[in-house]
């Protein structure tokens, strides 16, 4: 009888595009003068942009000198096997007064997010601290997808 190996292997773009449309919630990861954080934040992918909302507060403080950040979605499937992607961007708060560009944008990521949370940004929303829509641009994408194969 053999035992099973774990096998580790790259994912192609269009799985990790497809892996970031499935998924809903991952870690930003940001850093300014000597401090790191990593925070849990609800997202939606839409055409090479991650879209979500965050309350003001100490993170748009640094992110407001420092847009450069990683994004990580991971699936524990059954342990050992996973699969995770880690993106490289660039953080952008979306300004509803801005060009008309930022105004598009704005109605966009609302449009993106009420697609799977309704109530975002009306009365009912269960989060209304979150009045800050950001996107995050995706630079660079990588996964990796851990499976037991039989020996």
């Amino acid at each position: 009888m053999t035992r099973p190996t774990l096998s580790i292997r790259d994912l192609t773009e269009d799985e990790i595009v497809q892996f970031l449309k499935d998924n809903s919630v991952g870690r930003l990861a940001y850093a300014f003068r000597g401090h790191v954080d990593i925070v849990p934040v609800h997202y939606i992918y839409h055409d090479g942009w991650l879209y979500g909302r965050t309350s003001l507060g100490p993170k748009l403080e640094m992110l407001a000198h420092s847009h450069w950040v990683a994004f990580e979605v991971d699936e524990v499937h059954d342990s050992p096997e996973w699969t995770s992607v880690v993106i490289h961007g660039t953080f952008r708060p979306i300004d509803p007064d801005g060009s008309e560009q930022e105004r598009e944008a704005m109605q966009l990521g609302a449009e993106l997010l009420r697609s799977r949370y309704p109530a975002v940004f009306t009365s009912d929303d269960i989060a209304p601290h979150r009045t800050t829509l950001f996107r995050i641009h995706v630079d660079e994408a990588t996964g990796r997808e851990a499976k037991l194969v039989q020996g």
